[in-house]
């Protein structure tokens, strides 16, 4: 394995640990899921450019622009929280309260 890819790797499961174990406020946890979609950004370009294969070539933008989605969707619901509960701790946010 390439020095390259395991640092990849590596920045993978660190974002996924801090997803499961960070998880007091929705900015942290939306920052290790950025931080998973971005290296997997990473991941896909290199593995698309070492192929060579044209039809793999798109799969990188797909992937940034639901990534870029998913951020922004993220962070109006962090605002919508915040607003309507005063915090942005997860302890705090109880779906059966709405």
């Amino acid at each position: 394995m390439s020095p390259t890819i395991f640092t990849l790797t590596a920045a993978f499961i660190m974002s996924a640990i801090g997803l499961m174990l960070h998880r007091t406020h929705f900015l942290s946890t939306l920052i290790c899921l950025e931080g998973m979609m971005l290296s997997l950004f990473i991941i896909i370009s290199i593995w698309s450019n070492q192929l060579m294969s044209t039809s793999l070539f798109p799969l990188p933008m797909f992937l940034l622009t639901f990534s870029a989605c998913e951020a922004s969707a993220g962070l109006a619901l962090m605002v919508a929280a915040t607003r309507t509960h005063g915090t942005d701790h997860l302890k705090n946010l109880n779906l059966l309260q709405c």
